[in-house]
């Protein structure tokens, strides 16, 4: 394969520390390849230089063996590079089909048209998105789908994903894959950001790994090994992380904190049922939109169950129906968002003020004025307890990489002392370093007898966590396995059927 696009001696640098330090690297033409590392290793950064988002401080760009520069994302897709970034960049207001034609419109057209052009389009993609839909009405891995189908209907020579597979379902990992192929049948040349290391290995044909903003290696992706690309993302060793070692002993279930009885909104959580208890970590897995998004929103205030036969809520056997999240947040409640970006911090400010909001929230914090001091302390303390790495201590969150916003997110969150805490998707977008961490802490919450509940879509990460796993489809609990009886076929199989 011919050499499309080459970078020498790239470099970043964010309020004087170094984001990009000298990196070299290639693409060539029709492959697909996948970039790995930790977060805050680069890759995002590099990826944005690539397509125009960012300017190099230093270092030059080859396209075809001709230096070129992108002044604007707008240069590098004339050129042929188009980008889907890991927190999409769609607009909320307007629907799924004028999201995807945005900025290539034609001068006259009637909407009509456009709807069914687009629902064709998603169609040949095996994307179950409505076109007429409003993006600010889809969940996030359909969004995620829209970014996708955005991208590909540029037809650009080079497509960066930027974790792409993050919120996807199985299924839809699976007709994502298969585009890939069809896309680099065509000759389009795929740059995949990833923190899941298996699919790199599955579908790259080469990989290169970054690692504190540097260049380690660039190899033929049957080089590697899964051992291998750990070790050289992070520099040692770390433990078996996703893998559960085979059956192992739960913890003994404590006072029940938390019980759902005939829990319904809509149709989208039908008549639920289920109980969460101190010192254990309850796993709830099922596939995107089988409801455990929306009971989890219920039970923390955010979505209001049906007034008319949508159950109960107990708290410690007390009945709750929380009009807004701060009460269940005095109840000691805590929701850790899937969606990070929209619901989980305030971006354009720090650290500080992200964890300093969460003592405002938290019950029997009764100051009207802002106290510096307890704001620095506290900061200093979840800094270091959750390992939360910044190139600016005062830098804004939306600065931060996908793993420390997370941390922020988690902080902002543990700062309340909750008795129940509520995990969605807790590691989506993280990378393996920041997995373990997160998987420590919450191991460490169930070991000082919170109550802790994980959703996740991927079952390893939820086989190795939790206690007790709750299977839920189609709005409700079908079938529950205990630590010493999980089997991942049946657990899949009670999700599927």
């Amino acid at each position: 394969m011919a050499e499309l696009l080459t970078l020498l001696g790239i470099g970043k640098h964010y309020h004087g520390a170094k984001a990009l330090d000298g990196v070299d690297f290639t693409l060539r033409a029709g492959e697909i390849h996948g970039m790995l590392g930790e977060n805050g290793a680069g890759k995002s950064t590099l990826s944005k230089i690539i397509a125009g988002v960012v300017p190099p401080d230093g270092g030059r760009i080859l396209w075809e063996g001709r230096p070129v520069s992108f002044a604007n994302p707008a240069a590098a897709l004339r050129q042929g590079i188009a980008m889907v970034f890991q927190e999409t960049s769609l607009i909320p207001s307007m629907t799924v089909a004028q999201n995807i034609w945005l900025g290539d419109e034609k001068a006259f057209n009637r909407l009509r048209g456009v709807y069914i052009a687009a629902q064709q389009f998603l169609q040949s993609l095996n994307f179950p998105v409505d076109p007429t839909a409003e993006v600010s009405t889809l969940g996030a891995a359909k969004r995620q789908l829209v970014e996708i189908a955005r991208a590909v209907r540029l037809r650009a020579r080079v497509i960066i994903f930027d974790e792409p597979t993050a919120t996807l379902t199985p299924e839809e990992k699976r007709h994502f894959f298969a585009l890939m192929r069809r896309l680099q049948g065509q000759g389009i040349t795929l740059l995949f950001i990833s923190h899941a290391i298996e699919e790199a290995l599955q579908l790259a044909d080469r990989i290169t790994i970054l690692r504190d903003g540097q260049h380690v290696i660039t190899d033929r992706a049957a080089a590697f090994s899964r051992e291998r690309i750990i070790a050289l993302m992070v520099g040692r060793t770390l433990a078996a992380g996703y893998s559960a070692a085979g059956p192992r002993i739960p913890r003994p279930a404590g006072e029940r904190i938390l019980s759902v009885q005939d829990l319904s909104l809509g149709n989208v959580v039908r008549n639920n049922a289920f109980s969460l208890y101190a010192g254990q970590v309850t796993g709830i897995f099922g596939l995107v939109g089988s409801g455990r998004t929306e009971t989890a929103k219920i039970i923390a205030g955010i979505y209001k169950r049906d007034f008319s036969r949508g159950g109960n809520i107990l708290l410690r056997g007390r009945p709750v129906r929380y009009r807004v999240p701060r009460q269940a947040v005095l109840d000691g409640i805590v929701y850790v968002t899937e969606d990070r970006k929209s619901e989980g911090f305030f971006e354009n400010a720090s650290i500080a003020d992200n964890l300093y909001a969460g003592l405002l929230a938290s019950p029997g914090h009764r100051s009207w004025f802002t106290n510096k001091k307890q704001r620095a302390r506290l900061a200093e303390l979840w800094r270091g307890k959750l390992k939360i790495r910044s190139l600016d201590p005062d830098g804004r969150v939306v600065q931060l990489s996908g793993g420390n916003q997370q941390k922020v997110v988690i902080g902002k969150s543990l700062v309340q002392r909750p008795a129940l805490v509520i995990f969605d998707e807790p590691t989506r977008g993280v990378d393996v370093g920041a997995i373990a961490e997160i998987h420590q802490l919450i191991n460490q919450l169930a070991d000082e007898g919170l109550a802790v509940m994980v959703i996740s879509s991927y079952l390893p990460e939820i086989m190795a966590l939790s206690d007790r796993i709750l299977v839920s489809r189609q709005g409700r609990i079908v079938e529950e396995f205990p630590a010493n009886e999980m089997d991942e076929k049946k657990i899949m199989y009670a999700a599927v059927h």
